[in-house]
């Protein structure tokens, strides 16, 4: 069963990638509300996967996905945007980033997302 870390800043988007995840036998390894929590809970759990909002208090997804990469250069990771953030989702790709997924999250986008980056 493969373990994600999900980072979001608003605890209504991390519910929803949790219950999506949750009916698909995925393990939650952990959740971050920013990309400074995100990084040290990387580090921590060592989490499969983790879905990175891009706009974040704090530390934002680019900066947080790019300390993450420097820890564990196989990191993977997807990074969760709203509609009209394509040069920030372009930076994201460019710096690591495995895929993207757009919100509103759409269940059956963000399985094919996750079981596309682990296989």
């Amino acid at each position: 069963m493969a373990s994600v870390l999900i980072v979001d800043d608003a605890a209504f988007m991390r519910m929803m990638i949790k219950d999506i995840l949750s009916k698909n036998n995925f393990e939650i390894a952990g959740e971050a509300a920013n990309g400074a929590e995100a990084v040290d809970l990387y580090k921590d759990l060592k989490p499969d996967l983790v879905t990175m909002d891009i706009t974040m208090p704090e530390k934002d997804g680019i900066q947080a996905l790019k300390e993450i990469k420097a820890i564990d250069a196989n990191a993977k990771v997807i990074m969760c945007s709203a509609m009209g953030q394509q040069a920030m989702v372009i930076d994201a790709i460019q710096s690591g980033a495995k895929d993207f997924i757009v919100k509103p999250f759409q269940a059956d986008r963000v399985l094919e997302a996750i079981n596309k980056v682990l296989s």
